[in-house]
């Protein structure tokens, strides 16, 4: 018999090191060649280690939720031969992007409903199948036995195929079961539950943590009638043709993009460790969106020289991306701006966190219709809240206020959208 020790990888992106979000395998378990051993998350994505030999496990590096450093022990195997020829492990398969930076909820912000995000995975060859009236569910056996310790039928966990994997019951358990989890044959009171803060919610933990931590917000809010616009946007998409369908997103974006030159400094990135303020030219627009994994932050690249059928698509192609697990890294960072909202769900008024290193964050609210002196007259109007939060190192209230008043401009004139 011979050791084998299975050290992290370099994953090709640069990093130090790396979370354990979930364990395929356990100290004692006879285990084959390419099986899945961890799923292993960076600030990229999330990735599947598998093993390079066959052999017992002796030693794992730690608990799910535990960060260890590239290059150190994260399986020990026992192999019947001397497997020491084994230069390097395979290359780790991608299963989800990773959120980027979190902020407030869903984008975007629409009158129409949004149809409900899908949990992203990857698919890979099945080790387990069962059949389902409605569709074929695959998982690991470590899954399934999981699920059925759970309770869970593992028809009802929703995935991007068919294949079923810890992270979609991770999410299923935490978002995705309706009324919530309850064991089986237990009476209709539901037992307290401790769940372990790990992976992309941990991500998101650790980053509106840093956010609040590190940077002084303020928020303001104004209120903006959007009767005008509502009704070019009506207008737009009766004659779109073959054209996306417009929301109100991308006419607030092109609104966004057109008043942002002459406040430079809230299109722009805060490096509080060396005391540097990048002010950008080009606006990259973050548009955070909820997955059912957790909140995302896909990119708008150039959005200035984007129109608004080309916004649209851009944004139901990001968002998709997203929230099918598609989305590559560079499509997951590098804003200069982002814009953030609850849609249809709305509220009176937002105060979203910035999403740092960014200095500011744009939160459109609930349209809602509600009657308005117009001169004499009273007469119906659509109204909705527009909060802006900034980081008061760098920008000044008088400057983010001004911004909102000239944003308001060209929305309540929304023809200036489509002058030079």
């Amino acid at each position: 018999m011979a050791k084998f020790t299975f050290n992290l990888p370099d994953i090709g992106e640069g990093i130090a090191e790396a979370e354990i979000v979930a364990w395929h395998v356990k100290v004692g378990d006879q285990i084959s060649e390419d099986q899945p051993l961890a799923d292993m998350m960076t600030d990229k994505a999330t990735v599947e280690m598998e093993s390079p030999v066959a052999g017992i496990v002796t030693r794992v590096a730690g608990e799910a939720g535990d960060v260890i450093a590239i290059g150190s022990m994260l399986v020990e195997i026992e192999t019947a031969t001397d497997v020491s020829d084994v230069s390097h492990a395979p290359e780790p398969k991608a299963e989800e992007p990773a959120v980027v930076a979190t902020v407030a909820d869903e984008v975007p912000q629409a009158p129409e409903p949004v149809a409900p995000p899908v949990q992203p995975v990857a698919e890979k060859p099945a080790e387990a199948m069962v059949s389902a009236a409605h569709r074929d569910v695959t998982a690991s056996p470590a899954v399934r036995a999981r699920a059925k310790d759970l309770g869970v039928d593992l028809t009802d966990v929703k995935t991007a195929g068919g294949h079923v994997r810890h992270a979609d019951l991770d999410a299923y358990l935490s978002y995705g079961s309706g009324q919530g989890y309850r064991p089986p044959h237990s009476s209709a009171k539901r037992d307290d539950e401790v769940i372990k803060v790990i992976g992309m919610r941990r991500r998101i933990a650790d980053n509106m943590a840093a956010s609040k931590r590190h940077i002084p917000h303020f928020t303001y809010v104004d209120e903006i009638d959007v009767t005008a616009i509502e009704a070019m946007r009506v207008d737009l998409n009766d004659n779109r043709g073959t054209k996306t369908k417009l929301t109100l997103l991308p006419m607030l974006i092109v609104a966004i993009c057109k008043t942002i030159p002459q406040f430079p400094m809230l299109n722009a990135r805060f490096d509080d460790e060396a005391g540097v303020v990048t002010r950008h030219g080009s606006v990259h627009l973050g548009m955070a969106t909820q997955t059912q994994a957790g909140l995302m932050v896909p990119v708008i690249r150039d959005a200035q020289d984007l129109n608004i059928w080309q916004l649209a698509s851009e944004i139901s192609r990001l968002a998709n991306a997203a929230r099918n697990g598609t989305a590559k890294s560079e499509e997951l960072s590098g804003s200069t701006l982002t814009i953030t909202s609850l849609g249809p769900l709305g509220g009176i008024a937002t105060t979203p966190v910035i999403n740092r290193p960014e200095v500011a964050i744009i939160g459109p609210n609930k349209i809602v219709e509600r009657p308005m002196f117009v001169g004499d007259n009273i007469e119906a109007r659509k109204l909705m809240n527009l909060s802006i939060s900034c980081d008061h190192r760098v920008v000044d209230g008088w400057d983010a206020a001004s911004y909102v008043q000239a944003l308001k401009k060209v929305i309540e004139t929304p023809v200036l959208l489509f002058a030079d």
